[in-house]
């Protein structure tokens, strides 16, 4: 059923700042695209189905730009450990495990079901090196209804054995022959992933250079996430002038039919940040992941004011929660502390901002995602807070704050994705 009415409260974001709000109104969704917010049917509509959620918030879908999938398994391990000391000891030695395929069909059935529950519509996703736990991972998420890119990591150097190409040639080929396996897949589709610049040979990042030049596929990976990494890249990559430099000489860093993610950017400098402004590169802002491994508080302020485009990211493992509810209470709460210890030139974030970075900010990188507007793809959760009682009464706005900072996904009654009803 493509093409139906759901009545609420609803709520979505004009801009940053500005949340439309829209008492007991009908959400008009037609072939999987909205066809816009009334107070009343129009008579046009007067056949389509009506989905009365009288006295319940309906919002966008929420929208995840930067999640680990085989990390799931071990969230909340070691997060005492900085984020190289982290890599060692739990993400890659856990990784590896993928090469076996019955243990990667438990672990991503796990996962798979526990996004499909969430608040998440939408998401992009690392996977491992491994082609078949990918493919095997693509194909839960396509079942799934939910709409995602998937890479399978390349990275050929400064790794353990057991989670380590040989060289750029068989990581090139291992991408090459993942991505002839995918073709079939329509809801989740296929993402270049070179880990890191640390991770990645400079005949690794040139081949996936020329490979995304050849097919149009997005990118993404790491960046300027902690400063012993960011000392790192230098070391390795001398004639680059910065680390999103190191990207962008290979062409993996957006441009012109090369849409990219680059994750964390919490050292970003001014002129890295202008580079991925020119290249209209987005950042997958991970409060949480950020202060698990130590790396330090992005200035998203500082993103938003120079016009950048920023979502948010759960970044599994590094981040325990996969509710970007959680992650938008987060981003409030860093910014908090970066304004009141680090810069208080700097405003933290405000509820409607961090709303807007998990919904129609993060969503821009698939489209028109992210809004009840014409044109956007109809992605919409129903929100039952009736088991958060109050003894007075609450706006809608009021209502949705509750559920954020208590990063309450199980305030999620039904899940829309492209008109879809996943529940």
């Amino acid at each position: 059923m493509n093409n139906f009415a759901l009545k609420g409260d609803i709520l979505f974001s004009r801009t940053p700042t500005e949340l439309a709000v829209f008492e007991r109104h009908y959400a008009v969704c037609i072939d999987g695209v909205c066809a816009g917010v009334f107070s009343e049917l129009p008579e046009r509509f007067a056949a389509i189905p009506v989905l009365d959620y009288t006295g319940k918030l309906i919002i966008p879908g929420l929208v995840d730009l930067h999640a680990h999938a085989p990390q799931y398994a071990f969230r909340a391990l070691d997060m005492d450990l900085e984020l190289l000391d982290w890599l060692d000891t739990q993400t890659f030695p856990q990784e590896a495990r993928y090469a076996d395929l019955g243990y990667a069909q438990t672990a991503y059935t796990i996962f798979a079901d526990a996004l499909r529950r969430s608040a998440t519509t939408r998401a992009v996703l690392f996977g491992t090196l491994h082609v078949p736990a990918t493919r095997l991972l693509m194909e839960l998420l396509e079942q799934s209804g939910l709409e995602t890119y998937v890479g399978k990591v390349n990275m050929n150097r400064n790794s353990p054995d057991c989670l380590c190409e040989s060289d750029a040639a068989t990581s090139l080929a291992a991408t090459r022959d993942w991505l002839d396996s995918c073709r079939s897949l329509t809801h989740c589709r296929p993402i270049l992933t070179p880990r890191f610049v640390p991770s990645c040979s400079d005949a690794l990042m040139q081949g996936l250079g020329d490979l995304q030049r050849e097919t149009g596929l997005p990118v993404q990976s790491h960046l300027s996430e902690n400063q012993g990494e960011i000392a790192w890249v230098r070391e390795l990559c001398p004639q680059s002038t910065s680390y999103g430099d190191a990207y962008d000489r290979f062409g993996l860093f957006g441009g012109d039919g090369c849409p990219t993610i680059m994750a964390h950017c919490v050292w970003s400098d001014a002129d890295e940040r202008a580079l991925m402004k020119r290249n209209g590169v987005f950042i997958a802002h991970c409060p949480q992941s950020n202060t698990n491994l130590s790396s330090g508080i992005a200035p998203v302020r500082t993103f938003l004011r120079e016009g950048l485009s920023v979502g948010l990211g759960s970044d599994i493992a590094g981040g325990v929660h996969l509710s970007i509810l959680r992650a938008m209470a987060d981003a409030v709460q860093v910014s908090k502390l970066r304004w009141r210890l680090c810069d208080q030139s700097l405003p933290p974030l405000t509820l409607p901002e961090a709303f807007f970075l998990g919904t129609r900010g993060g969503g821009a990188f698939f489209g028109k995602v992210g809004a009840f507007e014409p044109g956007y793809a109809f992605d919409a959760l129903v929100l039952d807070d009736a088991d958060l009682p109050c003894p007075f009464a609450l706006t809608p706005e009021q209502r949705l704050t509750r559920i954020i900072y208590l990063s309450d996904d199980h305030a999620v009654q039904h899940k829309f994705v492209d008109g879809r009803k996943l529940f």
